[in-house]
C-alpha cells in the first residue's frame, strides 16, 4: 500500500472515530474556564489602528511585543527568549518587486489584464527578472507522480516556455484517492509543482486561482500582490524562479482565445490518463527587478517553570502577526488589522497562560511562544523548530492557537489533519468533559495542516494537535456555523475588513482556549510521551530520539 493511500484511510478511520465521539443528542457546553471578555479586550487592543496591523518588521511590530511581553508579565510567568531576554530573534530577508509589468498575447493579440487584479508575478531571484514571448503549455495540476499513475508532463518539452498549471492536486474534489482524498497533498503546493516546471526548462510557471481549489478568493492575490516576501536568514542563490497568478476567468478567456476548453481541460487533469498541451498562440512576457535586505524581527517567548519534570517542555503557540499596511481602500484605509487571523489566537494564547501562572506550577515547563511572521511562510514557527530554544526531543506536544474566525458558543471543535497522532483521542475525551464533540475538517482540501505554525514542528517529529472553534452553534446550530465560516472566508479572510466587532462575544475562543488549557496541563502534568500514529511519516523522525526520552 502507498504510503499515500496509508494516510488517506487512516484519516478516513479517525474522521469516522472523531464524529462518532461526540453524544448522539446536543448538549449543553460548559462554562469555559478562560474569561471571553478578557480575550476580547486584548483582541480590540491587538487590532486596534494603533498597532498598524501587526506587519513583522512594521511600525507595528514595536507596540505588539511591548503588550504582549507586558501581558506575559504581569501574568507573573518568566522570560524564555535568548539569553534571558523576552525575545527570541528571527533574522529575515525581505524582498521588495518594483516596476512590474506583465503581458500576456494570443495569435499576436494582448489578452486585457491588469497586475494586481487579474494576475500577479513575483520571484525570489535577486536583481531583473524577464521573459519575452515565452510560449504557454497547460500541465493540468503539474503533478509528477508517474507511480501514482499521473505524469502530467509527460511528453512535453518546456525549454523557454511557461508551465500554467491548476491549485491543489487531483483529488481535491474527491473523498478517496491517491492523493488522499480532499485531503491536500504534498505534491498539491507550488513549491513541488515549480520544482518539476523548473528542472524541465521552464523559464516561469503560472498557477490558475479558483476558489474551490485554493479556498481563499482571488482578493486575497490582489492586496498582496505589493507586498515584500521574506525567507529566514541570508538571501538564498536563486536562478529561475519567476511565478505568478491568474485568475480562473481570466484564463478561461485567455484558452478560449487559443480554442481551448479550461474547464473541460481541468476536468480531465483529474484523470490519470492526462497529458500536457500546448495552449496555441499564447505567450507571456514579464519584467521587474528584486531587490534584498535583511530584516530583523522577534518570536516573544514566555515560561512557566516546571517543578519535578523541569526538563521537559509543553509549547503553546500562536502567531501574532497580520498583514500589517497595504494598498489603500477606496475609503483610504491602509490598514489591515487581522483581528481574527491571528489577533483572536493571541488573545488566546494570553488567557492560557494566564491561566497557568494563576494555577500550581506544573510538572513540565510550558512555554508561550507568540511567532512572527506566520503568514509569510511559518518562518518565525520555523526558526524556533530549526533553532530551539529548549531541545525538541524532550519536547512533549506542541499545541497551536490559531481559531479562524470569531463565533459565539458552541456544541463543537473542528478538529484540523485527523489521524496522525494519539493526542486526538485525549482531544475528544477531554472536549467530551466540556460538553463539545469533535467534528471532521471542514473543508481538508485546503490544506489547513500544512498552513499553520505546528506544521513546522510536526516535520520535526515533535507530536502536534490542531483544533478551533466548531460550527455547531448553539444559537442556530452548524447551518449557522457554516454560513459564517462562508462569509468570512470569501469576504473577510486576510481582507482589510477582518477588523474587530464590539457585537463579538469570543465565547468559542474561550472554549477552545478552555480545552487547550486542560488539555495540555495534562501533558504538562504527566510523564506521558505523545506519539504518532502507524503509517504517519513523523513517526519513524521522532522514534531517532527515543533514548532522549527514556
Amino acid at each position: 500500500m502507498s504510503p499515500h493511500r496509508a494516510r488517506g484511510r487512516l484519516s478516513q478511520a479517525l474522521a469516522l472515530l472523531v464524529l462518532t465521539a461526540g453524544p448522539v443528542v446536543a448538549q449543553t457546553p460548559a462554562a469555559p474556564l478562560l474569561d471571553a471578555a478578557a480575550i476580547k479586550r486584548d483582541v480590540q487592543i491587538l487590532s486596534s489602528d494603533a498597532f498598524f496591523g501587526r506587519g513583522p518588521g512594521e511600525a507595528g511590530e514595536t507596540a505588539t511585543l511591548d503588550h504582549l511581553v507586558g501581558q506575559f508579565r504581569a501574568a507573573g510567568l518568566q522570560p524564555g527568549g535568548d539569553n534571558g531576554t523576552w525575545l527570541q530573534d528571527v533574522n529575515l530577508t525581505r524582498y521588495d518587486r518594483t516596476g512590474a509589468e506583465v503581458a500576456i498575447h494570443v495569435n499576436g493579440r494582448p489578452l486585457p489584464l491588469a497586475l494586481a487584479d487579474d494576475i500577479s508575478v513575483t520571484s525570489m531571484h535577486v536583481g531583473s527578472n524577464a521573459i519575452a514571448d515565452a510560449p504557454l503549455v497547460f500541465v493540468g495540476f503539474g503533478v509528477d507522480e508517474p507511480g501514482l499513475g499521473y505524469d502530467q508532463f509527460a511528453g512535453i518539452d518546456l525549454t523557454g516556455k511557461v508551465a500554467v498549471f491548476l491549485m491543489n492536486d487531483p483529488d481535491y474534489a474527491s473523498e478517496t484517492g491517491p492523493f488522499n482524498g480532499r485531503n491536500r497533498s504534498p505534491q498539491g503546493g507550488l513549491g513541488a509543482k515549480k520544482r518539476a516546471a523548473f528542472a524541465r526548462g521552464a523559464v516561469a510557471v503560472l498557477q490558475i486561482h479558483q476558489f474551490e481549489t485554493a479556498s481563499w478568493p482571488f482578493q486575497q492575490i490582489r492586496n498582496a500582490d505589493p507586498d515584500p516576501k521574506f525567507v529566514r536568514g541570508p538571501a538564498p542563490e536563486r536562478g529561475t524562479d519567476l511565478s505568478g497568478s491568474i485568475r480562473f476567468e481570466v484564463a478561461s478567456d485567455l484558452f478560449a482565445r487559443a480554442g481551448l476548453d479550461l474547464p473541460a481541460l481541468a476536468l480531465a487533469a483529474r484523470t490519470p490518463g492526462f497529458r500536457a498541451v500546448e495552449v496555441p498562440g499564447a505567450t507571456m512576457s514579464a519584467a521587474f527587478t528584486i531587490a534584498a535586505s535583511p530584516m530583523l524581527t522577534h518570536n516573544v517567548v514566555a515560561m512557566q517553570p516546571g517543578t519535578t519534570r523541569a526538563d521537559e517542555t509543553v509549547i503553546y503557540g500562536a502567531h501574532w502577526d497580520a498583514y500589517g499596511i497595504g494598498p489603500a481602500y477606496p475609503d483610504g484605509d491602509t490598514i489591515r488589522n487581522g483581528a481574527v487571523d491571528n489577533g483572536i489566537g493571541t488573545a488566546t494564547l494570553l488567557e492560557v497562560a494566564r491561566h497557568y501562572a494563576a494555577a500550581p506550577a506544573p510538572e513540565r515547563t510550558v512555554l508561550f511562544i507568540a511567532y512572527t511572521s506566520e503568514e509569510g511562510g511559518l518562518l518565525g514557527a520555523y526558526e524556533y523548530a530549526l533553532r530551539p530554544l529548549r531541545p525538541l526531543e524532550t519536547t512533549a506536544a506542541v499545541l497551536n492557537l490559531d481559531p479562524h474566525l470569531a463565533l459565539p458558543m458552541t456544541r463543537s471543535l473542528e478538529l484540523i489533519g485527523a489521524g496522525r497522532t494519539d493526542l486526538e483521542a485525549d482531544l475528544a475525551r477531554v472536549a467530551d468533559g466540556q460538553g463539545l464533540s469533535i467534528e471532521a475538517e471542514h473543508d481538508p482540501a485546503a490544506g489547513w495542516y500544512g498552513r499553520s505554525d505546528h506544521f513546522a514542528y510536526a516535520e520535526q517529529g515533535v507530536p502536534v494537535i490542531y483544533f478551533r472553534a466548531g460550527a455547531d452553534l448553539v444559537e442556530g446550530g452548524t447551518e449557522a456555523g457554516m454560513a459564517r465560516i462562508a462569509t468570512y472566508n470569501s469576504h473577510d479572510y486576510h481582507q482589510r475588513s477582518d477588523a474587530f466587532d464590539p457585537a463579538w462575544d469570543l465565547v468559542a475562543a474561550a472554549q477552545e482556549g478552555t480545552v487547550a488549557y486542560l488539555l495540555g496541563r495534562e501533558i504538562a502534568d504527566s510523564g506521558r510521551w505523545p506519539g504518532w500514529n502507524d503509517g504517519v511519516a513523523y513517526k519513524t523522525l521522532r522514534e531517532a530520539s527515543e533514548d532522549r526520552r527514556r
